[in-house]
């Protein structure tokens, strides 16, 4: 950046250097009081010192809502970006990140997050305590698996998902209450779906466990260790309606398809306690299971009612 830029310009706000083949932004940015607006795409940013080292503490840590570094050379998310605390919309599409921070999560202001096209792998469930959060694009990346913590994303319009490597969405993801657009075009889940069959067997405490939750066994804290109290308050709900029982470790990975607005069928995955509540061979476990289908149906049939757009194709 030129020298002398915050004195030509002291009220400057919206700065445009994109395409420039800029490979670091000097200590002027840090000059500039007003300035909201950060634009620095298709540069060759990305390298040791190509961001000033007091941005964090800088008054545009403070003014800055909207930074895209956007086509640039980021392996990783620069750290000083996660103290912008002011910051609404963060652009790093293709760079060459292979994750997300879970610091991530400091940037309680931000409601645009783009991380399309780069190599990322793993969504940390940090990402859901953006409270702000309504449009999040991790599109052309190798995620394999969404957390069911993105539930808790409660102002999210937008999830654009497609060309991934996912095989299955949680059933959480129908908990998104304000999501009216949902991208997953050219993932597995579209053609194909996983199933997971192993099951290993509860352990003694498990059962322990369980027993004490599906027979109401009273309790006080001061009647067991710490330990087994806090693990009893670990307990999950069968989601089989017709089940009532609970399970803490050992579940069944089941995932079943659902209708999504009318048209299409969407993979989602429960867990279940136990094999028995999803076996083909007993005429029991097969009215609880089109019981759950149909508990699943019509929360999926909710969510179509709000949701404008499916993007599979």
């Amino acid at each position: 950046l030129p020298a002398g830029l915050s004195q030509w310009f002291p009220a400057l706000e919206v700065l445009d250097v994109s395409g420039t083949g800029l490979a670091e932004m000097g200590t002027e940015l840090l000059s500039l009081p007003c300035l909201h607006t950060l634009l620095a795409k298709n540069n060759r940013l990305g390298g040791p010192g190509s961001l000033p080292k007091g941005l964090g503490q800088a008054p545009l840590a403070r003014s800055l809502r909207v930074l895209n570094l956007s086509g640039n050379r980021f392996a990783e998310v620069p750290p000083v970006l996660l103290r912008l605390r002011g910051l609404r919309s963060l652009s790093l599409g293709g760079n060459r990140l292979h994750g997300i921070p879970p610091d991530i999560q400091e940037l309680h202001s931000l409601e645009f997050l783009y991380l399309g096209g780069n190599f990322i792998t793993a969504i940390p469930p940090e990402l859901a305590k953006l409270p702000s959060l309504r449009y999040l694009v991790l599109c052309d990346n190798k995620i394999q698996s969404i957390p069911p913590q993105l539930a808790q994303l409660h102002s999210l319009r937008s999830l654009s998902l497609h060309n991934n490597l996912l095989t299955y969405l949680p059933r959480e993801i129908l908990n998104l209450v304000h999501l009216e657009e949902l991208s997953l075009r050219g993932n597995p889940l579209v053609v194909r779906f996983v199933r997971d069959l192993t099951y290993n067997p509860p352990s003694l405490q498990e059962l322990a466990g369980r027993t004490v939750k599906t027979r109401n066994v009273p309790y006080a804290p001061s009647d067991l260790p710490e330990s087994l109290v806090r693990y009893l308050s670990l307990a999950s709900n069968c989601p089989n309606p017709k089940c009532g029982g609970v399970y803490f470790d050992s579940c069944v990975r089941q995932i079943k398809f659902v209708d999504f607005c009318g048209k299409y069928r969407l993979p989602l995955m429960h867990y279940l306690c136990s094999p028995e509540c999803s076996s083909p061979f007993s005429s029991a476990s097969q009215s609880s299971t089109s019981q759950s289908e149909s508990d699943s149906e019509d929360e999926a049939s909710v969510a179509a009612h709000r949701m404008q757009k499916v993007l599979l194709g």
